[in-house]
């Protein structure tokens, strides 16, 4: 056992790959000229103003700016540092709350008299996907993508030699890659009621009335574990990126990340048109349960139900009864 333990080779990798550099006493070049402008503005503020000011005013209005000169420089908030995190926010909240896929920059026409209103117009909708075709080969501006899905592994279940057989066919994966290539593991929530419907209804075509207990038993513990839990299930998708020449590249580089894949014991498949376009919808929006029969590619022709032409009445006329007249007596 201790020498199974000891042919484990385990090395260190830092949580964070992308940490910037430390350049001096532990702070980043940017830190360091955010701090170092600071200076050099105080000490110019000094100068003009201690001749003006008296010198306890300076002092402290020094401390109070320096430790927002420290806070920003120093401080991190949602894992970004505060002055690139204040950044995003002012741009954020110069910008269209709201976005269409209609041109909302174009302008009226000189006769048109605008309504005068302080409201943000949405801005336009930019999507990098321009088609999703039948093979599931997402077209980008100058490349094409594809997707695979894949289930988990559960490493705590295996052995140590098990693990690391799984580690290096995963690492022998990552080597091997050539291409932009993204792994996204999302939660979604589970639609267990729509299950407990399907078993409520299922009772009718068993064959033996145990099983339609056992059924109804089952559909009735979905139903109370849908109403005491939110159950979620895990999702994971690789998306592989390519600009090579051809058709079916992106797909063929899917098709060859799948197989890669299944050497890890996990059940992977590459996405069509379809499945691709219900996951970039549950990507956008996970809560909304996924619309029954797909979704329509874009030059699909969408037709509704047939229906028959009404029966058009015929038009009756009104043909003039015969008069008898009585013959006149006498």
């Amino acid at each position: 056992m201790i020498a199974e333990r000891d042919n484990n080779v385990r090395a260190r990798m830092p949580a964070d790959v992308d940490a910037p550099d430390k350049v001096l006493y532990g702070l980043t070049f940017r830190q360091l000229a955010i701090l170092a402008v600071a200076a050099v503005i105080g000490y110019a503020g000094w100068q003009s103003l201690h001749d003006v000011l008296p010198a306890a005013m300076l002092v402290g209005t020094a401390v109070v700016l320096g430790g927002l000169v420290f806070g920003l420089a120093l401080g991190r908030r949602d894992g970004l540092a505060m002055d690139v995190w204040l950044l995003a926010a002012i741009r954020h909240s110069r910008q269209p709350r709201a976005l269409s896929t209609t041109d909302t920059t174009a302008k009226v026409p000189e006769w048109v008299q605008a309504p005068a209103s302080t409201v943000m117009l949405p801005a336009p909708l930019k999507l990098p996907a321009d088609a999703i075709d039948e093979r599931g080969e997402i077209h980008l501006s100058g490349s094409r993508a594809a997707i695979v899905a894949a289930t988990s592994v559960n490493l705590a279940l295996r052995t140590a030699d098990e693990q690391t057989a799984l580690i290096d066919t995963f690492g022998r994966w990552l080597n091997s890659l050539s291409t932009p290539t993204q792994i996204v593991v999302s939660a979604q929530p589970v639609d267990l009621h729509s299950a407990a419907r399907t078993l409520t209804d299922a009772p009718a075509d068993l064959p033996h009335p145990a099983l339609a207990d056992a059924a109804a038993d089952h559909a009735a513990f979905l139903h109370e574990l849908a109403e005491r839990r939110d159950p979620l299930r895990r999702q994971v998708l690789i998306v592989t990126r390519t600009s090579e020449g051809g058709e079916h590249a992106a797909r063929r580089r899917a098709d060859d990340t799948a197989r890669s894949l299944a050497g890890l014991g996990v059940t992977t498949r590459a996405l069509d048109g379809h499945a691709a376009t219900e996951a970039l919808a549950a990507a956008a929006d996970p809560y909304r349960p996924p619309h029954p029969g797909g979704l329509a590619a874009p030059d699909t022709v969408i037709t509704g139900p047939h229906q028959a032409p009404p029966r058009k009445r015929r038009r009756e006329t009104a043909h003039p009864k015969p008069h008898h007249r009585r013959p006149s007596s006498g």
